[in-house]
């Protein structure tokens, strides 16, 4: 098999090892390598990864936040299940140079290309589904977004939304997060982002992803804006 040790590590790091090794590699293969054959690249293999993500993460919110409404709970999985989370769990699993490509989406940076990194992702889950059912696929997922939903305390501590809200009655503008620093090698990096709002800087976060160094970079302004007290009714 073409790349063997590299799918072999792929595998390690998902914790999960496929019985079909050719499932894997359509998992991993972009339609524009099989200039649209059915069967041969992970376009369906994604829409099922889609379907088993949100029923697992469900089931991850729902037993962690037994006491959220259905609301409260869409919103969280919101949060996890989309194209910007996704793609930063194909990056730390390094799917981007795993993938097979057309020459073409190559040479326009499909390697980097979030909606690429976030379909492969969900191929991934979904082949694991196929390959070995839901309670597989399901271990797959926890692996991958139990820390997620502990660490972040999703819908308890939403600053980015709190400082929105605040910060259209203070200043008539949104906040503005940007991505000023990464470090660490790409499983393990950590990303710092700076906030500003009207120009103003008011925090910098750090984090194991984008989300939660705004997350961080959120809170701390909320906490900037409460001292100096702008923020200290609504923070």
């Amino acid at each position: 098999m073409e790349k063997g040790p590299q799918l072999l590590c792929l595998q390690e790091e998902l914790g999960y090892s496929f019985s079909d090794a050719s499932l894997l590699l359509r998992c991993l293969t972009h339609v524009s390598y099989s200039q649209g054959r059915r069967g041969e690249h992970n376009e369906t293999l994604e829409f099922l990864g889609d379907a088993v993500l949100n029923l697992a993460v469900s089931d991850l919110l729902m037993r962690r936040f037994p006491e959220k409404s259905e609301g409260d709970l869409s919103k969280m999985r919101a949060s996890l299940v989309n194209a910007t989370m996704l793609a930063e769990m194909a990056s730390k699993l390094d799917l981007g140079a795993l993938l097979r490509m057309g020459k073409g989406e190559e040479k326009s940076g499909g390697r980097k290309k979030e909606s690429i990194l976030a379909g492969a992702f969900e191929a991934l889950i979904g082949g694991v589904y196929w390959d070995r059912g839901y309670e597989a696929a399901h271990r797959v997922v926890e692996r991958y977004f139990a820390a997620e939903i502990q660490e972040k305390r999703l819908g308890l501590e939403d600053y980015k939304t709190r400082l929105q809200e605040i910060s259209q009655m203070l200043f008539h503008a949104l906040p503005t997060y940007t991505l000023v620093g990464e470090t660490g090698p790409d499983h393990q990096k950590r990303f710092v982002t700076e906030i500003t709002i009207a120009g103003r800087i008011l925090g910098r976060g750090e984090g194991k992803s984008k989300k939660q160094a705004e997350q961080e970079a959120a809170r701390k302004a909320l906490e900037e804006l409460k001292q100096s007290g702008e923020g200290s009714e609504e923070a």
